[in-house]
């Protein structure tokens, strides 16, 4: 047989040609000159095969798609069947490129298949062309579709299959395809379509919150995917039965999925938490729909939804499948595969590999620039606390990377240490001496880095005052408040508002906090310093929101416990479990390449929750390593030789801390 395929280079386009060569015919495939590469490709990859696909040269844009009057000729008459599947499937692309593609592409194939006497013309449509049809949609209708204007896409589709309907001369049969995701084999996909968008919010939960925690989502109402092998089988084995010319078929799931089930399946193939309460969108039905759509037109409103749609990168017009009313009825297509074996699989038997391709293949941050070089590069980056521990190793990460490094400390010759080992490696650096508890101190240190260079595009508050000591022993002990407050929170305080207008000023600016764990958790015994850390965060969070504007980004980092000088008095530490001062540097620089609002551990994130859901329950928690971590000597006030030993740890106590890995007791 002789076969002829528009969008044979597209993705289902290229599971159909492979499966019609299997069949032993010739496959004349449209493409454009530009493209003849792609093809090219494919050709060779589909091995000896591969021999039998005619390129024929054209563009859908044009009368008769292109093809020159002598391949006309020499076509007429000779092409079983013409495979009409090239169109625009994006819900992001503009209207007139849908319109072009999907209504003037199917006139000139129609005019092409007339011309040359097709012995049949197959289109691939969609389901779309229901519109928004509230009800069972069979296969025989069309004229009953609702909603059309929704989007383009809707809009084009159904009107393409009606030039179909009424312009062909030649027989016919239609194609309308769930939405397609990937192979159910190899989970190959060729973009970021349908559920795909919901990923990235998926991978940011997982990256957040323990995977065994429930949380709270939507169910929605059904929505058919279907796999790209899938529908390739169908149409061809479909294509080649006898007798049924002028029927259209719904290559769909007969058993599908709520949007919720589908997106726990997700979760699942990912290792996310699951939603194990789903709510149904239908309680905003309630409120009526010129009120919705009211509210929803409000500035503000479609403001917010707007930057956390795009923040996640869901397209808003995508949202119209969460609440998706059309069920379809397939009977047609069950006739036609009856005993055959294909069959759309279930998606809990591929989605794992749906999620895997996508994960190792089309998530949108595997193409943006990783790269520390590429987010600081050039730039004038601050780090105080630089001397030793997390600030020297960010500091010398960020010299590495191509960054004017500030090295802010009180320790001149540990500075000068830090600036010869980053400069030896080839980076830049500069001292910055400065008392971090003088306020007048830092004002002039400032000032003379924005005279000297203009601006700071990267600051990073480090340093800080850790006082284990508990309530009991603090009584007496109000200074131990005033210190920490006067570091940790009025001393970084006092930088940002030095350095934050001239920020503002050139629209661009990030400030990273170096906030503590123990924010989240409410360890006991740290009252101290855990307050003056939560001060400033509450500051950061605060004019977050004032500053979005202006393009300068604030960064928390929630710091599990470290082993640096500063946790060595504490003799018990040497037996629990920290990170390295180079692990910790990672999740600073790790900031920087990505500009998140917050980072933390899982397990601090679980005890902000479970703090926020049941505080009770957390306090009786922190009660018990509260009563297996005594006060040090150091917190008594005891010297070396007076009163007893520090003890080491107890195995029960051992064990809590590796249980509650990072929280420092």
């Amino acid at each position: 047989m002789n076969y002829f395929v528009t969008g044979g280079t597209g993705f289902i386009g290229r599971y159909l040609v492979e499966r019609l060569l299997e069949r032993g015919g010739t496959v004349h495939v449209l493409v454009r000159e530009g493209s003849r590469g792609r093809l090219e490709e494919l050709r060779s990859g589909w091995g000896e095969a591969g021999e039998r696909v005619v390129p024929v040269v054209g563009d859908l844009s044009q009368p008769l798609l292109g093809v020159e009057a002598a391949e006309i000729e020499d076509l007429t008459g000779k092409i079983d069947h013409f495979y009409h599947l090239a169109a625009v499937y994006d819900m992001e692309a503009g209207e007139a490129a849908i319109r072009a593609a999907n209504i003037d592409g199917t006139i000139h194939a129609v005019e092409l298949a007339n011309q040359i006497e097709v012995g049949c013309f197959h289109l691939a449509s969609s389901i779309v062309v229901a519109g928004l049809y509230k009800g069972t949609w069979r296969e025989d209708m069309f004229e009953e579709a609702e909603g059309l204007d929704t989007h383009p896409y809707f809009r084009t589709k159904h009107e393409s299959e009606a030039i179909a309907r009424d312009q062909l001369e030649r027989p016919f049969r239609i194609y309308r395809p769930g939405i397609v995701v990937g192979d159910s084999e190899t989970g190959e996909m060729d973009k970021v379509d349908g559920p795909y968008y919901f990923f990235k919010l998926i991978q940011r939960i997982r990256g957040v919150i323990p995977p065994w925690m429930p949380t709270i989502g939507i169910e929605g109402k059904q929505i058919n995917l279907v796999p790209v092998d899938f529908v390739a089988d169908a149409i061809d084995h479909i294509s080649h039965e006898e007798g049924l010319d002028g029927k259209t078929f719904h290559l769909t799931d007969p058993k599908p999925h709520s949007v919720g089930e589908i997106l726990n399946l997700f979760a699942s193939s990912a290792h996310a938490p699951q939603m194990s309460m789903r709510l149904d969108p239908k309680m905003a039905d309630m409120i009526p729909p010129a009120v919705r759509g009211g509210l929803m037109m409000l500035p503000p409103v479609k403001r917010i939804s707007d930057t956390v749609l795009a923040d996640l990168g869901i397209p808003r017009k995508v949202l119209v499948y969460v609440n998706y009313p059309t069920r379809f009825d397939c009977t047609n297509t069950l006739a036609a595969l009856e005993g055959t074996g294909i069959a759309v699989p279930a998606l809990e038997t591929y989605s794992d590999q749906l999620w895997d391709y996508w994960e190792r293949n089309l998530d949108p941050d595997l193409f943006k620039d990783r790269s520390l070089n590429g987010a600081i590069g050039g730039k004038i980056v601050m780090i105080t606390g630089a001397s030793s521990g997390i600030g020297e190793a960010a500091a010398i990460k960020c010299g590495a990377a191509g960054a004017t490094v500030l090295l802010v400390a009180r320790s001149v010759d540990k500075l000068e240490a830090a600036k010869a080992e980053i400069e030896a490696a080839g980076g830049k650096a500069e001292i910055c001496r400065c008392d971090l508890s003088d306020v007048d101190d830092i004002e002039r240190m400032a000032n003379e880095v924005l005279a000297e260079h203009g601006h700071v595009d990267v600051l990073v508050n480090n340093a800080g005052r850790s006082i284990r000591r508990s309530v009991a022993l603090s009584y007496d002990r109000f200074h131990d408040y005033e210190r920490t407050m006067q570091l940790n929170y009025f001393g970084s305080l006092k930088l940002v508002l030095t350095l934050l207008p001239r920020m503002r000023e050139r629209k661009s600016g990030h400030i990273i906090n170096v906030s503590s764990i123990g924010v989240q958790t409410n360890t006991p015994r740290f009252s101290a310093y855990i307050a003056s850390k939560a001060a400033f965060d509450a500051f950061s969070r605060t004019i977050a929101s004032e500053i979005i504007d202006d393009k300068v980004n604030i960064t928390t980092i929630y710091m599990p416990l470290v082993r640096t000088p500063m946790i060595a008095p504490t003799k018990m530490y040497d037996a629990f479990p920290t990170i390295s001062p180079d692990d910790a540097a990672e999740m600073i620089t790790g900031a920087m390449i990505n500009r998140p609002k917050k980072v933390a551990t899982r397990l601090g994130t679980f005890g902000e929750m479970l703090y926020t859901v049941s505080p009770k329950a957390s306090d009786a928690i922190l009660n018990t390593g509260y009563k297996l971590f005594p006060d040090s000597k150091a917190a008594k006030g005891e010297k070396e030789g007076q009163g007893e030993v520090d003890k080491a740890p107890s195995t029960e106590a051992v064990a809590f801390a590796h249980l509650l890995r990072g929280v420092h007791w």
